[in-house]
């Protein structure tokens, strides 16, 4: 019998881990204006930490750490790192090169944090795994947005407090894991690195196809949450009657996936893992291609809009990850996790610095179609499979 805390306390430490990830993006602004930074900091800090994420899930890949030794150890360990690299963004003597190092840094810990979180879940629940990663995806995306969050109390909490908040907070979810959460009963240990697992495991046909699927997600999602600041700030700068605090917005845009984690998980309880992501990754992509129409909505329509895209963009994230893990094989699913995440994550930095090119020529609206492009190919590679993919 697995006691009912343990689920409660995956997600909350999730959240508290994760809410390392845009940390920078959401005092942004007060390091560009401290640090002399360039207009391009933006794409240059996001990009940052999607290529330390890369980088930690390739070295925890190949060395299969999160199947060879204790996940709740790695968690708590990765969680003290990130928070560590994370401060290093309040250095006095900070340059770019510094700030990019820092956020490099705390994105390789975050690979011990996000997808070691969804294993320690998946060793605990095999059944009904696609509503446990609903609420644990939801998790990292609160978390997320939380920076954010902390922003919209403006000059009240000095920028520097952002970053103290978000480490405190994932020094406490290391400690909650590593206190009150053990190994699961479904956990199979992995006895040795396995240099070739980034070829096997695409061997297998339904693995092949979850994970394309995934790759389609992930080109929209971290683009989408980088720039919807920006798009804000555009439309305000458009539309002065609209007032609105822009952090807070940001927050609630990018927090209304939680919402969509959770109601997909439970969804997929009735009408399938497969059914339910395959329809959120479709109607997030028409969202991309109704983004430059958007633009010239109301205020309130467009704030709409960009909610119900927020709920919409990430929906499938959990479901995705439940189809990788129930296609994996047992002793190797910590791996098979850590491997699409690295991929998944790699392509989050070429739509980033697409968009950011884009900017040359496009407005801030207009480049959304290009994340279309995600979906549409994620959506080919679902359907390319006819095999159903461990529903």
């Amino acid at each position: 019998m697995i006691p009912r805390r343990i689920l409660p306390l995956i997600v909350l430490a999730q959240f508290c881990c994760t809410s390392l990830w845009f940390a920078g993006n959401a005092v942004l602004v007060e390091l560009v204006e401290t640090f002399g930074l360039p207009d391009t900091a933006l794409g240059s800090l996001t990009s940052a930490i999607q290529f330390g994420f890369i980088c930690g899930t390739l070295v925890f890949a190949i060395l299969a750490i999160a199947d060879r030794f204790s996940p709740s150890w790695v968690f708590f360990a990765s969680a003290i790192a990130g928070a560590t690299f994370n401060l290093a963004g309040t250095w006095p003597e900070n340059t770019l090169l510094t700030l990019l190092s820092g956020r490099f840094m705390t994105g390789f810990f975050l690979a011990g944090i996000y997808p070691v979180g969804m294993k320690i879940a998946a060793d605990y629940y095999q059944k009904d795994l696609g509503k446990s990663l609903g609420f644990l995806v939801g998790a990292l995306v609160l978390g997320t947005a939380f920076p954010h969050l902390l922003r919209g109390f403006g000059e009240e909490l000095p920028w520097k407090s952002v970053l103290f908040i978000t480490s405190g907070l994932a020094v406490l979810g290391g400690g909650l894991i590593l206190a009150f959460v053990p190994d699961g009963p479904h956990r199979s240990k992995g006895s040795r690195p396995d240099f070739t697992a980034f070829f096997t495991v695409f061997r297998n046909r339904p693995f092949r196809a979850a994970a394309f699927g995934y790759f389609g997600h992930m080109w929209e999602l971290y683009a989408f949450w980088a720039f919807v600041p920006l798009l804000l700030g555009s439309y305000l700068q458009t539309r002065p009657e609209a007032s609105y605090s822009l952090p807070v917005m940001a927050f609630l845009i990018i927090g209304a996936g939680g919402v969509g984690c959770v109601v997909s998980g439970l969804l997929s309880l009735r009408y399938g893992a497969r059914k339910v992501a395959t329809t959120a990754l479709f109607l997030s992509g028409v969202c991309c291609l109704l983004a430059p129409v958007a633009f010239h909505f109301s205020p309130a329509l467009f704030l709409s809009f960009l909610l119900v895209w927020g709920v919409l963009v990430v929906a499938d994230s959990p479901l995705f990850s439940t189809l990788v893990a129930g296609s994996a094989a047992p002793e190797r699913k910590g791996t098979a996790l850590t491997i699409v995440n690295c991929l998944g994550f790699a392509l989050t930095i070429v739509s980033i610095q697409l968009l950011v090119a884009a900017g040359e020529w496009l407005e801030p609206a207009a480049r959304m179609p290009l994340l279309a492009i995600g979906p549409a190919l994620g959506l080919l590679g679902l359907f390319a499979d006819r095999k159903r993919v461990g529903e």
